[in-house]
Protein backbone atom coordinates (compact mmCIF):
# COMPACT_ATOMS: atom_id res chain seq x y z
CA UNK A 1 0.00 0.00 0.00
CA UNK A 2 1.25 3.47 -0.89
CA UNK A 3 -0.04 6.42 1.16
CA UNK A 4 0.19 9.93 -0.29
CA UNK A 5 0.11 12.89 2.07
CA UNK A 6 -1.72 16.19 1.82
CA UNK A 7 -0.09 19.34 0.47
CA UNK A 8 1.77 21.20 3.20
CA UNK A 9 2.32 18.07 5.31
CA UNK A 10 4.67 15.09 5.00
CA UNK A 11 4.51 11.31 5.00
CA UNK A 12 4.44 11.40 8.81
CA UNK A 13 0.69 11.94 8.65
CA UNK A 14 0.30 8.24 7.75
CA UNK A 15 2.62 6.84 10.44
CA UNK A 16 -0.15 5.38 12.60
CA UNK A 17 -2.01 3.86 9.64
CA UNK A 18 1.23 2.27 8.45
CA UNK A 19 1.77 0.73 11.88
CA UNK A 20 -1.79 -0.61 11.94
CA UNK A 21 -1.45 -2.33 8.56
CA UNK A 22 2.16 -3.47 8.95
CA UNK A 23 1.22 -7.06 9.98
CA UNK A 24 -0.69 -7.65 6.73
CA UNK A 25 0.60 -5.10 4.20
CA UNK A 26 3.87 -3.63 3.03
CA UNK A 27 3.15 0.07 3.53
CA UNK A 28 5.13 2.74 1.69
CA UNK A 29 4.73 6.37 2.80
CA UNK A 30 6.86 8.53 0.50
CA UNK A 31 7.47 12.23 0.91
CA UNK A 32 6.27 13.99 -2.21
CA UNK A 33 8.70 16.19 -4.13
CA UNK A 34 9.79 19.20 -2.08
CA UNK A 35 8.91 17.73 1.32
CA UNK A 36 11.19 16.16 3.87
CA UNK A 37 14.93 16.43 3.28
CA UNK A 38 14.95 18.09 -0.15
CA UNK A 39 12.86 21.30 -0.41
CA UNK A 40 11.70 22.49 -3.83
CA UNK A 41 13.55 25.71 -4.73
CA UNK A 42 11.40 28.82 -4.34
CA UNK A 43 10.59 30.26 -7.76
CA UNK A 44 11.41 27.04 -9.62
CA UNK A 45 8.50 25.93 -11.87
CA UNK A 46 6.61 22.85 -10.75
CA UNK A 47 3.68 20.84 -12.13
CA UNK A 48 1.71 18.13 -10.33
CA UNK A 49 2.60 15.68 -13.13
CA UNK A 50 6.12 15.55 -11.69
CA UNK A 51 4.74 14.03 -8.47
CA UNK A 52 2.57 11.65 -10.49
CA UNK A 53 5.56 10.41 -12.47
CA UNK A 54 7.62 9.71 -9.35
CA UNK A 55 4.87 7.68 -7.65
CA UNK A 56 4.07 5.77 -10.86
CA UNK A 57 7.65 4.51 -10.84
CA UNK A 58 7.31 3.43 -7.20
CA UNK A 59 4.12 1.52 -8.08
CA UNK A 60 5.83 -0.15 -11.04
CA UNK A 61 8.64 -1.34 -8.79
CA UNK A 62 6.27 -3.36 -6.58
CA UNK A 63 5.72 -7.08 -7.13
CA UNK A 64 2.28 -7.24 -5.51
CA UNK A 65 -0.83 -5.24 -6.48
CA UNK A 66 -0.78 -1.77 -4.92
CA UNK A 67 -3.54 -0.08 -2.94
CA UNK A 68 -3.33 3.73 -3.07
CA UNK A 69 -4.38 5.95 -0.18
CA UNK A 70 -4.43 9.73 -0.55
CA UNK A 71 -5.55 12.85 1.28
CA UNK A 72 -6.39 16.09 -0.55
CA UNK A 73 -3.55 16.71 -3.04
CA UNK A 74 -2.39 13.15 -2.35
CA UNK A 75 -5.85 11.90 -3.32
CA UNK A 76 -5.72 13.95 -6.52
CA UNK A 77 -2.37 12.35 -7.37
CA UNK A 78 -3.74 8.89 -6.59
CA UNK A 79 -6.52 9.37 -9.15
CA UNK A 80 -4.05 10.34 -11.85
CA UNK A 81 -1.75 7.46 -10.95
CA UNK A 82 -4.67 5.02 -11.18
CA UNK A 83 -5.38 6.31 -14.69
CA UNK A 84 -1.77 5.75 -15.72
CA UNK A 85 -1.08 2.32 -14.26
CA UNK A 86 -3.13 -0.58 -12.80
CA UNK A 87 -3.70 -0.51 -9.03
CA UNK A 88 -5.76 -2.69 -6.69
CA UNK A 89 -7.91 -0.03 -5.03
CA UNK A 90 -8.15 3.61 -3.98
CA UNK A 91 -9.03 5.11 -0.60
CA UNK A 92 -9.34 8.88 -0.95
CA UNK A 93 -10.10 11.51 1.66
CA UNK A 94 -11.29 14.68 -0.08
CA UNK A 95 -9.22 14.46 -3.27
CA UNK A 96 -9.05 17.86 -4.95
CA UNK A 97 -10.30 16.59 -8.32
CA UNK A 98 -12.28 19.77 -8.93
CA UNK A 99 -12.59 19.10 -12.67
CA UNK A 100 -15.42 16.61 -11.95
CA UNK A 101 -17.72 19.48 -10.93
CA UNK A 102 -20.48 20.26 -13.41
CA UNK A 103 -20.77 23.95 -14.41
CA UNK A 104 -24.57 23.77 -14.31
CA UNK A 105 -25.28 21.44 -11.40
CA UNK A 106 -22.44 22.74 -9.25
CA UNK A 107 -22.36 26.46 -10.03
CA UNK A 108 -22.65 27.31 -6.33
CA UNK A 109 -19.76 25.01 -5.40
CA UNK A 110 -17.58 26.27 -8.25
CA UNK A 111 -18.19 29.87 -7.18
CA UNK A 112 -16.77 29.04 -3.78
CA UNK A 113 -13.50 27.87 -5.34
CA UNK A 114 -12.71 31.24 -6.88
CA UNK A 115 -11.46 33.18 -3.85
CA UNK A 116 -7.82 32.06 -3.67
CA UNK A 117 -5.31 34.43 -5.29
CA UNK A 118 -3.46 32.92 -8.26
CA UNK A 119 -0.27 34.96 -7.88
CA UNK A 120 2.64 34.42 -5.48
CA UNK A 121 3.80 37.69 -3.93
CA UNK A 122 6.80 36.80 -1.78
CA UNK A 123 8.26 38.84 1.04
CA UNK A 124 11.99 39.31 1.60
CA UNK A 125 12.23 35.67 2.71
CA UNK A 126 10.51 34.33 -0.42
CA UNK A 127 7.25 33.56 1.41
CA UNK A 128 3.76 34.83 0.60
CA UNK A 129 2.24 34.49 4.06
CA UNK A 130 -1.09 36.14 3.13
CA UNK A 131 -1.55 33.50 0.43
CA UNK A 132 -0.76 30.70 2.88
CA UNK A 133 -3.16 32.20 5.42
CA UNK A 134 -5.98 32.39 2.86
CA UNK A 135 -5.27 28.80 1.77
CA UNK A 136 -5.42 27.41 5.32
CA UNK A 137 -8.44 29.53 6.23
CA UNK A 138 -10.35 28.43 3.11
CA UNK A 139 -10.04 24.80 4.12
CA UNK A 140 -10.48 25.18 7.86
CA UNK A 141 -12.41 28.41 8.51
CA UNK A 142 -11.51 32.00 9.24
CA UNK A 143 -8.73 32.35 11.80
CA UNK A 144 -7.33 28.85 11.24
CA UNK A 145 -3.94 30.16 10.11
CA UNK A 146 -3.66 32.51 13.09
CA UNK A 147 -4.44 29.63 15.44
CA UNK A 148 -1.70 27.34 14.12
CA UNK A 149 1.28 26.69 16.42
CA UNK A 150 4.47 28.51 15.39
CA UNK A 151 6.19 25.28 14.34
CA UNK A 152 3.29 24.38 12.01
CA UNK A 153 3.34 27.84 10.45
CA UNK A 154 7.08 27.47 9.96
CA UNK A 155 6.63 24.13 8.22
CA UNK A 156 4.05 25.66 5.86
CA UNK A 157 6.31 28.60 5.09
CA UNK A 158 9.15 26.22 4.20
CA UNK A 159 7.04 24.48 1.54
CA UNK A 160 4.83 27.42 0.62
CA UNK A 161 6.00 27.82 -2.97
CA UNK A 162 5.57 24.10 -3.67
CA UNK A 163 2.05 24.15 -2.19
CA UNK A 164 1.23 27.19 -4.33
CA UNK A 165 2.42 25.45 -7.50
CA UNK A 166 0.44 22.32 -6.58
CA UNK A 167 -2.72 24.41 -6.23
CA UNK A 168 -2.17 26.38 -9.43
CA UNK A 169 -1.40 23.38 -11.62
CA UNK A 170 -4.14 21.11 -10.27
CA UNK A 171 -6.54 24.01 -10.77
CA UNK A 172 -5.79 23.76 -14.47
CA UNK A 173 -6.57 20.04 -14.64
CA UNK A 174 -9.32 19.21 -17.14
CA UNK A 175 -9.58 15.44 -16.68
CA UNK A 176 -13.20 15.59 -15.49
CA UNK A 177 -15.14 12.64 -16.88
CA UNK A 178 -11.84 11.00 -17.77
CA UNK A 179 -11.61 9.78 -14.18
CA UNK A 180 -14.39 7.31 -15.06
CA UNK A 181 -11.68 5.08 -16.53
CA UNK A 182 -10.69 4.17 -12.95
CA UNK A 183 -12.53 0.87 -12.53
CA UNK A 184 -11.08 -0.37 -9.22
CA UNK A 185 -12.89 -0.33 -5.86
CA UNK A 186 -12.68 3.27 -4.65
CA UNK A 187 -13.70 4.71 -1.30
CA UNK A 188 -14.28 8.47 -1.51
CA UNK A 189 -14.50 10.11 1.91
CA UNK A 190 -15.58 13.60 2.89
CA UNK A 191 -16.34 15.56 6.04
CA UNK A 192 -19.65 17.31 6.65
CA UNK A 193 -17.79 20.39 7.92
CA UNK A 194 -15.60 20.75 4.82
CA UNK A 195 -16.11 23.49 2.20
CA UNK A 196 -19.08 22.91 -0.11
CA UNK A 197 -16.81 22.80 -3.15
CA UNK A 198 -14.88 19.85 -1.75
CA UNK A 199 -17.93 17.97 -0.50
CA UNK A 200 -19.56 18.30 -3.91
CA UNK A 201 -16.32 17.22 -5.62
CA UNK A 202 -16.36 14.00 -3.60
CA UNK A 203 -20.01 13.39 -4.46
CA UNK A 204 -19.42 13.86 -8.17
CA UNK A 205 -16.27 11.71 -8.19
CA UNK A 206 -18.03 8.85 -6.40
CA UNK A 207 -20.91 9.09 -8.91
CA UNK A 208 -18.47 9.06 -11.83
CA UNK A 209 -16.34 6.09 -10.80
CA UNK A 210 -17.77 2.70 -11.82
CA UNK A 211 -16.94 1.21 -8.41
CA UNK A 212 -16.92 4.37 -6.34
CA UNK A 213 -18.50 4.54 -2.88
CA UNK A 214 -19.04 7.80 -0.98
CA UNK A 215 -18.66 7.91 2.80
CA UNK A 216 -19.48 11.14 4.66
CA UNK A 217 -18.30 11.74 8.21
CA UNK A 218 -20.33 14.04 10.43
CA UNK A 219 -18.61 16.60 12.62
CA UNK A 220 -15.26 16.60 10.81
CA UNK A 221 -13.57 18.73 8.16
CA UNK A 222 -10.83 18.56 5.58
CA UNK A 223 -8.07 17.68 8.01
CA UNK A 224 -9.89 14.68 9.52
CA UNK A 225 -7.10 12.21 8.57
CA UNK A 226 -5.03 14.15 11.11
CA UNK A 227 -7.58 15.55 13.59
CA UNK A 228 -9.72 12.38 13.67
CA UNK A 229 -7.09 9.89 12.63
CA UNK A 230 -8.56 6.78 14.24
CA UNK A 231 -11.93 7.35 12.55
CA UNK A 232 -10.50 7.77 9.05
CA UNK A 233 -7.85 5.07 9.46
CA UNK A 234 -10.55 2.55 10.43
CA UNK A 235 -12.49 3.27 7.24
CA UNK A 236 -9.35 2.95 5.13
CA UNK A 237 -8.36 -0.35 6.76
CA UNK A 238 -11.84 -1.79 6.21
CA UNK A 239 -11.82 -0.77 2.57
CA UNK A 240 -8.32 -2.00 1.80
CA UNK A 241 -8.85 -5.34 3.52
CA UNK A 242 -12.09 -5.90 1.61
CA UNK A 243 -10.62 -4.97 -1.80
Amino acid sequence: MICLHSGGFTSRQWKRLAQTLAPTHHVITPDLIGYGAEPWPTGEPFHYQQDVDVIVEIVRAQVDPVHLVGHSYGGFLACHIARAIPVASLALYEPVTFSVLDPARDADAIAGLQGLRTTWEPDEYGVDEPWLASFVDWWNGAGAWAALPPETKGAFRAVGWKVFREVITLGGDTTGAGFASIAVPTLVMTGARSPLGEQRTCERLAELLPRGVLKRFEGVGHMAPITHQALIDAAIVEHVCAS
